[in-house]
């Protein structure tokens, strides 16, 4: 299957919003797509994070979202690697490495120490995934959220 991965832009908002609204249902999130075009939108006008989008026939089928963080040891930026999706249609073609293929690049090309996700126990096809494209499960640390 022929495909190629780019960064999105503004330009992009519409169909990265339909992605990211699969996404957070996926996530058990109500569908919203309005709200998540929103908020994409800030991110994009802001700066806030960068997204790449993996194309098939002229056509965005899945995204990773990357945002910025530092890491306290290292004295260095990293990437935290936020999002992950690939549309149910185009699951299976190796899409999801070859999105974080290129966010390992884009570490490369900001010098940028590395990639940190979080993903959820059941999350059996990610917790597949990340260990076969050189992620590390970390099993001494506790994540928490507080949340207002």
């Amino acid at each position: 299957m022929d495909y190629k991965i780019r960064k999105a832009s503004l330009e992009d908002l519409d169909e990265v919003a339909v992605l990211f609204d699969l996404y957070r249902i996926f996530y058990r999130q109500d569908s919203d797509v309005e709200k998540g075009k929103a908020f994409l939108k800030e991110r994009f006008l802001n700066s806030e994070s960068v997204i790449f989008l993996a194309i098939v026939d002229d056509k965005a089928v899945g995204f990773v979202q990357l945002y910025k963080l530092f890491h306290y040891t290292k004295l260095q930026k990293q990437w935290l690697l936020s999002d992950l999706f690939v549309h149910p249609d185009y699951r299976g073609r190796r899409l999801s490495g070859a999105l974080i293929e290129r966010s390992k690049k884009w570490c490369e090309e900001t010098d940028a120490c590395g990639l940190m996700l979080e993903t959820e126990k059941t999350n059996d096809t990610g917790n597949r995934l990340y260990p076969r494209t050189g992620f590390i499960y970390d099993g001494q640390h506790n994540y928490y959220h507080w949340w207002k």
